[in-house]
């Protein structure tokens, strides 16, 4: 995997994480009525985690060159809640988090 396939990687679990934090703050402050200490945590740590992953998408797709299709899927993919995680997952599947030259090669 490629430096900026690594990052996209740390970036897509990290965005996944803070998800599962807001969302689970979101049950204790909403659905049990018993802390808002979640949502106070996970909130801006999830606003700072997909920020990250947005600006790492970015440097990701025009580094690794991926084709268009990628990118729209794994900008969409930070939209609903913890879609980052599987995605990552398929693009290292099919080799979208190795270096180009590797990727022409197959």
């Amino acid at each position: 995997m490629s430096p900026a396939g690594r990052l996209f990687a740390v970036a897509a679990f990290v965005e996944g994480f803070t998800w599962a934090g807001l969302l689970l703050g979101m049950l204790l402050k909403y659905g049990t009525q018993t802390t808002e200490l979640g949502v106070k945590l996970f909130g801006p740590l999830h606003g700072v985690a997909f920020l990250f992953y947005v600006a790492v998408t970015l440097l990701a797709a025009m580094r690794l060159r991926w084709p268009w299709w990628a990118w729209l899927l794994a900008l969409l993919a930070a939209v609903p809640p913890l879609v980052t995680v599987p995605l990552e997952v398929v693009f290292r599947r099919i080799g979208l988090l190795g270096r180009p030259e590797d990727r022409a090669a197959r």
